[in-house]
């Protein structure tokens, strides 16, 4: 994918953010926040037996962010806590430039060489690193 289709995916996605929007009765809240700018992002995320059914989020956050947890919400809802936490593997390791496997990341492509410019890994994973607290938050109330 060149430059200029990755710039139209991400400015796609901070315009029109899919799933934006909260809810409360029976999803687990959880917070990411960058403290070195105004990345501040609510997810909103409820489980069913295991499956991530349903992701919403609310907040302010730069494009790149914004982008990044609409695109990963697309991708994310309906798999298996076991499945998302591959994806997220597979995912970090692309940023990092290391070996991975397509996990059919569709549209989060784009952020293939966020490498180059290493403040924005950030932006790019701080959707994840709520998802991540919310699967141990939901891990945690199984037990």
């Amino acid at each position: 994918m060149d430059s200029n289709m990755k710039r139209e995916v991400i400015l796609d996605n901070y315009s029109h953010p899919f799933n934006r929007g909260k809810e409360n009765e029976g999803y687990i809240k959880v917070n990411s926040n960058n403290e070195s700018c105004i990345d501040n992002i609510d997810l909103y995320i409820k489980f069913n037996e295991g499956i991530l059914e349903d992701i919403k989020f609310d907040g302010e956050a730069c494009a790149i962010s914004t982008a990044s947890t609409s695109i990963m919400i697309k991708n994310m809802i309906g798999k298996s806590i076991d499945e998302v936490e591959s994806y997220i593997k597979n995912f970090e390791a692309m940023l990092n430039e290391e070996e991975y496997q397509d996990l059919d990341f569709n549209e989060a492509i784009v952020f293939d060489e966020t490498y180059k410019q290493g403040n924005r890994k950030t932006c790019v994973t701080l959707p994840y690193r709520g998802i991540e607290k919310a699967i141990k938050e939901y891990k945690n109330s199984l037990v």
